[in-house]
């Protein structure tokens, strides 16, 4: 096991008492970080006062941290755990917040609050361990443990999809291009199209650099670009021949609007094109 000193602590937050023995029974399991379950609370209030009583809700940073995860129900009386996940986001030494619960559709909101993870129930053990580890990977020097070898794909960002009640991690390496339509954006792999309710411009935010705007309605990945031609791609904006890039896998052409050209132009010489 490469890990090194103390187990990364976690604290449970869920009102259900069947649901923290579970996710205590899981983390007593995991293997790949070494985790400890510090202490439990039944509803956000509760869990802030936990955090207060053992120093990590003070004004000051604490000379250790408390919890270094939160494993968040996101139904609970009281406050909603979206609402503490906001009210941790502030404290002095945030802990890495992964949401565990049995409703999809609240996967988008929870990344949107820098969540780590969103675990649907019933949680599988691996699962668990993937989250925990990208939590590792998120807390950086802050966290007890070091990443075990070969767990770099663990930690590989993703753009979370739900599909008919369903949460889809896409892992950000597949994506090729994602396209503005009229009320969503469609997300395309080289096997499969999905459809985020996400603005671009938030998305080309989130993305950071890996990502090219080669048009208002697109951004392309860098390494999926294979050629800028000339081609017949006009539409109510440019009219006529106007220049595209071409997609690989896929061999699709997607437009590039003339005051991207010059920046598409950029990116594929850089990439030795």
């Amino acid at each position: 096991m490469s890990t090194h000193g103390e187990a990364l602590r976690v604290l449970l937050v869920d009102d259900e008492d069947l649901a923290r023995l579970r996710l205590r029974a899981l983390i007593d399991a995991c293997t790949e970080p070494r985790a400890t379950v510090v202490g439990e609370a039944a509803n956000a209030a509760q869990a802030m006062v936990w955090l207060q009583q053992h120093g990590q809700g003070a004004d000051e940073p604490a000379p250790r941290m408390a919890c270094h995860v939160v494993l968040l129900d996101i139904h609970m009386p009281g406050r909603s755990g979206m609402e503490l996940a906001v009210q941790l986001r502030g404290l002095p030494q945030p802990p890495a917040v992964v949401f565990v619960t049995a409703h999809a559709e609240h996967a988008l909101k929870a990344f949107d609050l820098e969540a780590v993870d969103y675990l649907t129930k019933p949680v599988r053990l691996e699962r668990l361990q993937q989250a925990l580890l990208r939590a590792v990977s998120r807390l950086g020097s802050s966290a007890p443990t070091t990443l075990p070898a070969g767990a770099a794909a663990a930690v590989e960002p993703v753009l979370v999809v739900t599909e008919r009640g369903r949460v889809i991690r896409v892992p950000l390496a597949e994506v090729l291009y994602l396209k503005a339509e009229l009320k969503y954006v469609t997300l395309r792999t080289e096997h499969h199209t999905h459809v985020l309710d996400d603005a671009l411009s938030d998305l080309e935010q989130r993305l950071g650099p890996r990502f090219l705007r080669v048009h208002r309605n697109a951004l392309v990945a860098r390494s999926a670009v294979m050629a800028l031609e000339r081609r017949p791609m006009g539409d109510d904006e440019e009219p006529g021949d106007s220049w595209a890039v071409l997609v690989g896998p896929v061999d699709e052409w997607l437009a590039v609007s003339r005051r991207q050209v010059a920046a598409v132009r950029e990116a594929l010489e850089a990439s030795g094109l």
